[in-house]
């Protein structure tokens, strides 16, 4: 029953949204009028998903232990205070006064070159597709484990919702839901901790590290067992990442005044620490609930650890405030994802910006990425963490290095952005593809597709330049 009211209040948002909705900026941007409470729970909420407190959380928590908590560190430092800090005011004012709405968009304007908005839009429409289904993957386990709704059915409950309040309200129905959602997993994050340091098994947070060292003494020590490159990846990643990727970008597009800037900060930092804390946190003592992992088709998969936890040893009611915790945490990532996609179609493609027919053209284009993303889920490709993973290393790998530079240097120039985008795109997708999507490797590659690209950026540029006046 409260996921239905829950699930009701979000359609009625994206109804009363759909009649503030009329021209394109007003779906895409919201008019470029969101407060500090909206900018940043709208930040929070799009960055963390179910493939965190799923995916990550029980896949990293079970196999780094406690030294996942540096992800904690480098998420709420670099992914989130140095990002408002470095990126949120300049990307305001840049974008408000070159007029774009977009990364491609703005890639195009600040290098003069039309091919750089036709290339990013492709990258940002197909490799955020598998991102898309890793979020959907990660809360259909979830629903499967926890009510019992099998996984497929739950597959097209999760499409069917996003799609309806998305489509309907655009980014306004995504930031007002955004905040209501953020409020339960700041919630949800806080009770999470609270119940599992409660239960007999952790015996509150000193037993718990003895008891975890009783286990396996690397389990608390300052890097885990699969070692250094593996975490300083993992760390990368899913920090630096933030500052790549175009529907975390957005959100700095869409603040109302740079006076909001310094409050939306601190909001989004806080909200950042509590819910990678709650989630790496917790996904490490799920040694003190399972001996083994559990199996999916005969095979292990710790992305089953946490669906397993919240189903077995906890209470009902607590059950379902953990399930509308990673339930909003999704939607949120969800909808932020199919905006940014279908708007690389319909306004970096097509050019489509203040008519209805443009509006409707979104919300058509939102419905197509949502399909395409059910279908990769519904096959199952791979464990989710390595999709958000892929999806995460090359899209980052490929916008970080011109985006940053462009707002920054003046210096930078196109073919420092198209050589330093292939880099970023060959050594994200395809070295990963070299190493058959492993795991082990995934997030690595991953980080130096964004690290990369940084150096390679500014030594394309000089010595393009030279070559001209030469």
């Amino acid at each position: 029953m409260v996921l239905f009211v829950y699930i009701f209040i979000m359609v009625l948002i994206g109804y009363y949204s759909m009649r503030r909705t009329r021209t394109v900026g007003d779906f895409f941007l919201a008019n470029r009028s969101l407060g500090p409470w909206l900018s940043a729970f709208a930040y929070g909420t799009t960055y963390f998903s179910a493939v965190l407190f799923v995916g990550y959380a029980g896949r990293i928590g079970w196999g780094f232990g406690l030294s996942s908590l540096w992800i904690v560190f480098g998420n709420a430092v670099v992914g989130s205070l140095l990002a408002w800090i470095v990126l949120a005011r300049k990307t305001r004012r840049v974008t408000e006064e070159l007029g774009t709405m977009t990364m491609p968009e703005f890639l195009e304007k600040r290098y003069h070159s039309h091919f750089l908005k036709v290339f990013s839009a492709f990258i940002i429409f197909i490799f955020l597709m598998p991102y898309s289904a890793s979020v959907y993957m990660g809360l259909s386990y979830l629903f499967d484990a926890v009510v019992g709704i099998p996984y497929f059915y739950a597959l097209l409950l999760m499409a069917a919702l996003t799609g309806t309040y998305l489509i309907m309200g655009g980014y306004f129905a995504v930031t007002v839901n955004g905040l209501v959602q953020g409020i339960i997993m700041l919630f949800g994050a806080l009770l999470l901790v609270f119940f599992v340091l409660s239960r007999p098994e952790v015996g509150g947070f000193a037993q718990a590290i003895e008891n975890l060292r009783n286990i396996d003494p690397r389990l608390v020590s300052a890097v885990g067992a699969p070692g250094f490159w593996p975490l300083f990846g993992l760390v990368v990643l899913t920090s630096l990442g933030a500052w790549g990727l175009p529907q975390m970008v957005q959100k700095f597009y869409s603040i109302k005044s740079e006076k909001v800037i310094v409050a939306a900060t601190i909001i989004a930092t806080v909200f950042a620490l509590v819910c990678a804390f709650s989630a790496y946190f917790s996904g490490a003592l799920t040694h003190l609930f399972f001996n083994k992992l559990p199996e999916m088709g005969g095979k292990p998969n710790p992305e089953l650890l946490m669906p397993q936890l919240v189903a077995q040893f906890m209470p009902t009611s607590f059950a379902i405030v953990l399930l509308l915790l990673i339930f909003s945490a999704s939607m949120s990532t969800l909808s932020s994802l199919v905006l940014v996609s279908s708007s690389a179609i319909a306004i970096d493609l097509l050019s489509l910006r203040s008519r209805k027919e443009s509006v409707l053209l979104m919300r058509i284009l939102c419905g197509v990425f949502i399909f395409f993303s059910l279908l990769i889920a519904f096959y199952r490709p791979t464990f989710i963490v390595n999709l958000m993973s892929i999806s995460w290393g090359t899209t980052a790998g490929a916008f970080l290095a011109p985006y940053l530079y462009g707002l920054y240097w003046k210096r930078a120039n196109a073919a420092g952005a198209i050589v330093s985008m292939v880099c970023g795109l060959v050594i994200g997708f395809g070295v990963s593809w070299y190493y058959g999507f492993s795991s082990q490797f995934v997030p690595l590659i991953g980080s130096f597709a964004m690290l990369i690209p940084l150096g390679v950026f500014p030594l394309v540029s000089l010595l393009s330049a030279g070559l001209k006046k030469g």
